[in-house]
């Protein structure tokens, strides 16, 4: 994303655009390419062409992953590359990377050469779980059957665990190479921000400059797995837009709290993933336009219910088809990467539910207030890897990033990355500098209304 391009970098990325490319050496230790450049469809100014990874980078297993890659046309861009890392895990890049560096991000654009992957299992490789994709579509929080866990297991084999992070930001490394440069500006949102913050700890000579947007902590912990930050979150998150003018009156935190007492765990679940994908479309939580989802549970509290069942019906599990979002790809990299109360993906299936249950008589109320510890328990991602199959486990530095300029950003209104997780990322990040945008919610880059957060980035850049 940022750093000066050498001159053997310049003639190798001409050279890439021309098409004048060998084919790739996907071998661990061979030298990467970028091969068959072409237009992006749709998308001018834009060349489009592939990566071949190895499968493993371990080398335990053989094989090769093609990646789709696209690449702005100003090779010789003054400020050299920046790697712009999508979320999920589950998005594609490559169809977005006019949306992000002409709509969104033009000023960044003028300077450095903006580049976007299809990380592996995503986009037009998409990983394909039609049970998962049917239940749970883009939504973290929704509760698979464990029929549908268990079929994408099957589909995936024992290739599940070369779909972590780990074998993720080695590819990463594999592109920068194929792009002849020594440095890169990584720049990520969401869990694109988990990917470009363990690719900074994992390669910190080859990052000048790092953005992360809407944070996700680099260290995985069982309290993220539980979802116990972004579930508190939702009562400051929800007073202070109550108490916006004009001020609501009452306590919106409260009426939840009430409302998923007096409902299914199901229910209460249905619940929080609604308000979380609620944010993308309203992150006043208050517009009449959107539904007022603070205005539906205060009516849920005094005695009617029908308003928020509607939006609770309309704002979850979105059907999306794998190549916009794999829920595969999704539920494979979280299940290796992250850490659980029964431990790691290696903990045996046996041990994980009576773990869960002796983690969860543990919690008090406070720690997942206004929601409750049936809630925190029955969620996706806790449904979803706990009957995952034993697996190689990826790796959780708990470094603090490197001594390198870093820039944070989150929505104070982010509920799928609570401001709090920013707070925490930028507290081992030693030339940390965290920009908190008022009345925003999640992807300040790809949805901020305004401008600030961007002129955050425009400036950081600079």
């Amino acid at each position: 994303m940022r750093s000066k391009l050498l001159t053997a970098g310049l003639v190798l990325a001409l050279t890439a655009a021309l098409g004048g490319v060998a084919a790739a050496d996907a071998r661990p230790g061979g030298r990467p390419k970028l091969t068959d450049p072409h237009p992006c469809p749709g998308q001018p100014g834009f060349t489009c062409s592939t990566l071949t990874v190895p499968f493993d980078h371990t080398g335990r297993r053989p094989g090769t992953l093609d990646l789709p890659v696209a690449t702005s046309d100003n090779v010789t861009a003054p400020k050299g590359v920046l790697l712009f890392l999508t979320g999920g895990p589950g998005q594609g890049g490559v169809g977005t990377i006019t949306r992000i560096a002409t709509q969104r991000l033009p000023e960044v654009a003028k300077d450095y050469r903006i580049v976007m992957l299809d990380q592996r299992g995503t986009g037009a490789g998409a990983l394909n779980c039609p049970g998962l994709q049917a239940q749970i579509g883009s939504s973290d929080i929704a509760t698979p059957t464990r029929a549908a866990v268990t079929e994408c297991a099957r589909i995936l084999g024992d290739t599940a665990p070369l779909y972590s992070t780990d074998q993720t930001v080695a590819d990463f490394d594999r592109l920068r190479q194929a792009l002849g440069v020594p440095k890169m500006v990584v720049d990520g949102v969401s869990y694109g921000s988990f990917t470009a913050a363990r690719y900074a700890v994992a390669h910190p000579g080859n990052v000048s400059k790092v953005v992360l947007d809407s944070v996700l902590p680099h260290h995985a912990s069982a309290s993220d797995s539980l979802y116990l930050t972004g579930l508190t979150a939702e009562a400051r998150v929800l007073r202070a837009a109550c108490a916006v003018a004009p001020a609501c009156g009452f306590d919106p935190a409260e009426d939840l709290a009430w409302v998923v007492r007096h409902r299914s765990v199901a229910d209460g679940v249905k619940i929080f993933d609604a308000i979380v994908a609620y944010e993308f479309s309203d992150p006043t939580y208050r517009s009449p336009d959107a539904g007022d989802v603070i205005g539906a549970l205060h009516a849920a509290r005094t005695g009617s219910p029908d308003w928020l069942d509607q939006l609770v019906t309309g704002y979850t599990t979105e059907d999306v088809p794998p190549a916009s979002f794999s829920s595969g790809l999704h539920a494979a990299t979280l299940c290796a990467d992250q850490r659980f109360p029964w431990g790691t993906s290696s903990t045996p299936i046996g041990l994980r539910q009576p773990l869960l249950s002796l983690t969860a008589r543990a919690l008090p109320a406070s720690a997942t207030w206004p929601y409750t510890t049936e809630v925190a328990t029955q969620q996706g991602f806790i449904q979803g890897c706990l009957p995952w199959p034993v697996e190689r486990v990826g790796s959780n530095p708990a470094s603090k990033l490197p001594n390198v300029p870093v820039l944070l950003l989150n929505g104070d209104r982010d509920l799928s990355t609570p401001l709090e997780w920013a707070r925490e990322e930028a507290g081992v990040a030693p030339q940390g500098k965290l920009v908190i945008v008022p009345g925003e919610s999640h992807s300040i880059q790809n949805r901020e209304r305004g401008h600030a957060g961007r002129d955050a980035v425009i400036s950081f850049l600079k």
